[in-house]
C-alpha cells in the first residue's frame, strides 16, 4: 500500500464511530450475554429467572407475605409449570428486580427468561421480544390528584398544568399526543416532571396525597389499589388520557415454548379474591408523608435553618438531609420526646450520643450536634466505600440510624448472596429488609428520602430565603 493510500485509510478509520465505552472516562461496563433459554433449558436448570419492575406495587414481599400484584400471578405460574412437569422435576422462581425502563434490555441480554412488569410497558424500541396474551386489555391511564382540590372534566383542562411521572411511565406518549391536540387549539402544553429514580409509582401517589406533587397519571388498576390505603387520593376515573395499552408478560422471540405455556396459564388464571389482604395489612396503618413545605412547617424550617446548616457544614453533610430527618423524627419540633430516651429534633438516644462524645442532648444545639455526629460516624465506619453513590449511601445511613448498622450490614450480605446489588438500598437491599424487618424501616428511609426530595425541589428558594434572613437573630424553641 502506498503512503498516500495508507494515510487515506487511517483518516477514514478515524471517522468511524467507536464504541461508547471508548469515550467514557472510566472502564467500560462488561455485559455478559446469555443464550436464549426456552422452557426445556429452564426446566433443566430448575430455575425460572423473572425480571420484575422494582416497584413495591408489583413485586414487594413483607415477611413472607406477597404484597406485589404480580407475585401471586408469578407463584401461580410456578405451580402451573410444576404441575405440568412430565418427569416430576420442580423449578423455582428467581426474582430479579430492575428499574422499569431497564427491563426489556435486561431480557434481551439474557439476564432473565421472563419480564413481569405489573404495569404498562413501552415496547416501541424493543427488538426480538414477544408479548404474552394480555393480562389486562385496554388499560386506562387516568389522572390522580388530591381530594379537596379542583378536579377536571375534560383532558383539555390539563393545559398548562404539570404532571409528575415516575421513571418509565407509559403516560409519556399519551401526554405527547394530548399536547399535539392542545397545540392545534393554541393552548399551552401539559408539562411533565420526571421524578428521582428512587421513587416508584406508589411513592409518587403518596407524595400527591401529601400535596408535594400536584397531579400524576397512572394505570387505573394501580390507582384504585393504592387509593384503598391512601384515602386522600382523588382518582379521576373519567379523565382518561389513553386506553390503548395492554398489561402483558414478555419473553424473547426464540422462547416460543415458554410463551405458549404462559398463554395457556393465563387463560385459566383467576385473581384471588383476597389478593390485596396482605397489602392492606402492611400499608393501611403505616406512616404516610406530609407536605414538609406547608406554610407553618416552612416557617419552622427557617427558624431552624441556621443551626442545621452550620452543623451540616461542620460534618460535611447536605443540610437538607438533616432537615428531612428532623421532619420525619420530630416534625421540626425540638421538644418532642420519644421512646428509649430518644429526644429532641433528631430523636437521638443518650447511648448513641455518648458514642460520639456528647453527654447532654437536651439543648437544641447539642441534640443536633449529637445526631449529625452519629450519622457521620455510621457513614465513616460502615458505608464509606466508593462503590456506593451518595444517594444510596445516605439511604444506608438512615436505615442504620433506624435499625442499627450491624443489622443493615448483614442485610447487604444477604442481598449479595441472592444476586441483588449490595451497594443499592432502594429496591435492592430494601427487599431483604422488607422480608427480615418488615415494612417499617423501608417506610422510614423512603419517608426521609421523600422529604429530602421535597426540600431539594425548593432548594433555591429555601437558601435564597436563608440568605435574606442572615442578619436576623436566631431564636431557638424554648
Amino acid at each position: 500500500m502506498t503512503r498516500p493510500s495508507l494515510l487515506i485509510v487511517l483518516c477514514l478509520l478515524a471517522l468511524l464511530p467507536f464504541p461508547a465505552a471508548a469515550r467514557l472516562a472510566g472502564p467500560p461496563v462488561v455485559v455478559h450475554k446469555s443464550q436464549v433459554r426456552d422452557l426445556a433449558a429452564i426446566r433443566s436448570s430448575k430455575v425460572l429467572r423473572v425480571l420484575v419492575n422494582q416497584s413495591r406495587n408489583s413485586s414487594g414481599e413483607v415477611q413472607g407475605e406477597a404484597i406485589g400484584g404480580e407475585y401471586h400471578r408469578l407463584h401461580a405460574f410456578e405451580q402451573y409449570l410444576n404441575g405440568h412437569s412430565r418427569d416430576g422435576q420442580q423449578l423455582t422462581l428467581q426474582i430479579i428486580p430492575k428499574s422499569k425502563d431497564q427491563l426489556l434490555a435486561a431480557l434481551q441480554r439474557g439476564e432473565g427468561d421472563l419480564v413481569a412488569p405489573g404495569e404498562l410497558l413501552n415496547t416501541s424500541a424493543a427488538r426480538n421480544i414477544d408479548a404474552s396474551d394480555p393480562i389486562v386489555s385496554h388499560v386506562p391511564l387516568i389522572v390522580v390528584g388530591i381530594k379537596g382540590e379542583r378536579g377536571f372534566k375534560h383532558v383539555e383542562q390539563l393545559s398548562g398544568h404539570t404532571l409528575t411521572l415516575p421513571t418509565g411511565s407509559a403516560a409519556d406518549e399519551a401526554v405527547h399526543q394530548l399536547n399535539q391536540k392542545l397545540a392545534l387549539r393554541k393552548l399551552p402544553p401539559v408539562k411533565i416532571e420526571w421524578v428521582d429514580p428512587s421513587l416508584a409509582v406508589e411513592d409518587v401517589l403518596e407524595m400527591v396525597q401529601a400535596g408535594i406533587f400536584h397531579l400524576t397519571v397512572v394505570e387505573q388498576p394501580i390507582a384504585e389499589r393504592w387509593a384503598k390505603v391512601l384515602p386522600k387520593l382523588r382518582v379521576d376515573r373519567t379523565l382518561v388520557l389513553s386506553t390503548r395499552g395492554d398489561m402483558n408478560w414478555y419473553v424473547r422471540r426464540d422462547a416460543s415454548m415458554l410463551r405458549a405455556s404462559i398463554d395457556r396459564f393465563l387463560k385459566t388464571y383467576r385473581v384471588p379474591a383476597d389478593q390485596d389482604a396482605a397489602f392492606k395489612r402492611a400499608y393501611q396503618r403505616l406512616y404516610q408523608v406530609h407536605n414538609p413545605l406547608a406554610r407553618d412547617d416552612r416557617q419552622r424550617l427557617e427558624k431552624l435553618r441556621p443551626i442545621l446548616q452550620r452543623t451540616a457544614d461542620e460534618q460535611g453533610m447536605d443540610w437538607l438531609n438533616l432537615a428531612a430527618l428532623a421532619f420525619k423524627e420530630s416534625a421540626l419540633d425540638p421538644r418532642v420526646k420519644g421512646g428509649s430516651g430518644a429526644t429532641g429534633l433528631l430523636q437521638i438516644t443518650p447511648s448513641a450520643a455518648q458514642r460520639v462524645g456528647v453527654d447532654n442532648i437536651q439543648s437544641l444545639d447539642s441534640n443536633v450536634q449529637a445526631g449529625a455526629k452519629y450519622l457521620t460516624m455510621i457513614r465513616r465506619k460502615f458505608f464509606s466505600s466508593s462503590r456506593v453513590n451518595e444517594r444510596e449511601r445516605m439511604a444506608f445511613v438512615l436505615a442504620a440510624y433506624n435499625l442499627g448498622p450491624e443489622r443493615v450490614q448483614s442485610m447487604r450480605t444477604e442481598a449479595r448472596r441472592r444476586g441483588l446489588n449490595p451497594n443499592q438500598w432502594f429496591f435492592q437491599v430494601e427487599r431483604v429488609a422488607l422480608e427480615q424487618a418488615g415494612v417499617g424501616v423501608v417506610s422510614y428511609v423512603n419517608s426521609v428520602n421523600k422529604y429530602y426530595l421535597a426540600f431539594d425541589r425548593e432548594r433555591e428558594a429555601l437558601e435564597t430565603q436563608s440568605q435574606k434572613g442572615e442578619a436576623r437573630t436566631f431564636t431557638p424553641y424554648k
